[in-house]
């Protein structure tokens, strides 16, 4: 099990955290999602295969911006 950290444009509430952590957490390999509109952070614990980009590519088709 691996952490990652992805900075997220585009979080305003709690609705938008809500949006990424139930579209994230539904993938294979996602064991636990946080996200704080606040400090605009998404916080993935994930398997240590698990590709990130397939998470940025969810939270980026939601409509939010996965800085790089």
């Amino acid at each position: 099990m691996k952490q990652i950290i992805l900075n997220v444009d585009g979080m305003h509430c709690c609705g938008c955290e809500n949006r990424i952590k139930n579209a994230v957490a539904t993938v294979k390999g996602v064991i636990n999602v946080d996200a704080d509109h606040e400090t605009g952070i998404v916080k993935l614990e994930i398997c240590d295969d698990f590709d990130c980009t397939l998470a940025e590519d969810i939270i980026n088709n939601l409509g939010f911006e996965v800085l790089k």
